[in-house]
């Protein structure tokens, strides 16, 4: 039985921006104690999410393609900055930890509530989360050492700025199983 498709909606990031967040994630790395349980992402797909649409049926993706679509048509390309970092809910209980999105949040937003405009034409429930740009880079849930990575991540992200241009949105598939999940690119589209 072929498994149903999970499913986002994001802007990656161009490649040397992607670089210098995964330098940025090395140096925090490297100050964790050894099996430190904190699981982070593989950085090839560093994005900032625009929808979680979850498990999909795959007759469903033409509608989703429509809408990724109209939103990037409807969208200029844009240069956000990625600069602070932190977690969700809080970094003395992390499950996710981040890196924000300063310059060019707005434009992001934008784009998602268009996004989430064409996916309601075609039948989704609305967002009703508010959009906060940000590049998840692990995950926490529960690990003790969490807490620390949360604060290595701050303190190596002080006064650092990445500079990014976002020029496409893509609709991605998390593969999981065999490790960190891997995001697989089922459709995309150029912005403006």
């Amino acid at each position: 039985m072929t498994e149903t498709p999970r499913l986002f909606v994001a802007v990656p990031l161009d490649e040397a921006a992607r670089g210098r967040v995964e330098a940025l994630v090395e140096t925090v790395r490297a100050t964790e104690p050894e099996g430190g349980g904190v699981r982070w992402v593989r950085l090839e797909g560093v994005h900032v999410t625009l929808r979680f649409l979850g498990p999909t049926p795959e007759a469903r993706l033409p509608d989703i393609v429509a809408a990724v679509r109209a939103a990037a048509a409807s969208s200029s390309r844009m240069r956000i900055r990625i600069a602070g970092a932190g977690s969700f809910p809080s970094p003395d209980r992390p499950r996710t930890l981040w890196l924000g999105v300063t310059d060019g949040a707005d434009g992001l937003a934008g784009l998602a509530s268009r996004l989430d405009d064409g996916l309601v034409d075609a039948g989704w429930e609305r967002e009703r989360r508010p959009f906060r740009a940000h590049l998840t880079l692990a995950r926490a849930d529960g690990v003790r050492s969490g807490p620390a990575a949360v604060a290595a991540l701050t303190a190596a992200a002080e006064g650092v700025a990445i500079d990014a241009a976002i020029d496409r949105i893509v609709l991605y598939e998390s593969v999981t199983g065999s490790g960190r999940a891997r995001y697989v690119s089922r459709a995309e589209a150029a912005l403006g």
